[in-house]
């Protein structure tokens, strides 16, 4: 009696789960690089340094915007000064390392950048940055 074999059974792996996980990863890297975008695109005019250098983003930077009427936008909304002191005393919490980069706009009052740094500052985090513009052929 001949033994009978059947063909493609033996070894056969299901991929749809793993084709599944790795569409979840993309969208997910999708939608993450959207949220950094906005933080790093948002329309503020920053001021010119003559000593301002480029600087390389770190994974525990925090962006600080404030635009020329004094609101302050972080992590895609708009939000107040008490809620911005709540928002950095949970970052410093949960990340020792934390950095805050401020961008504030250069129509802006002095007075906004300086309720943005006492925050930081109340909040335990030292090391905060005031972004600036390099000029022109500079």
């Amino acid at each position: 009696m001949p033994a009978k074999i059947k063909k493609g059974a033996v070894g056969s792996i299901d991929m749809t789960p793993m084709i599944d996980v790795v569409f979840q990863l993309m969208i997910f890297f999708l939608v993450a690089t959207r949220l950094d975008e906005a933080e790093r695109e948002f329309p503020v005019s920053l001021p010119t340094a003559s000593e301002a250098k480029p600087f390389t983003s770190k994974p525990t930077e925090l962006f600080i915007n404030i635009d020329r009427t004094g609101r302050y936008f972080v992590q895609g909304r708009f939000i107040t000064v008490e809620e911005l002191e709540d928002l950095l005393r949970q970052s410093a919490a949960n990340n020792p390392t934390q950095t805050v980069r401020i961008r504030g706009d250069e129509e802006s009052h002095l007075r906004y950048l300086v309720a943005a740094i006492n925050a930081t500052v109340k909040a335990g985090i030292r090391d905060y940055r005031i972004d600036t513009a390099i000029p022109e052929g500079g």
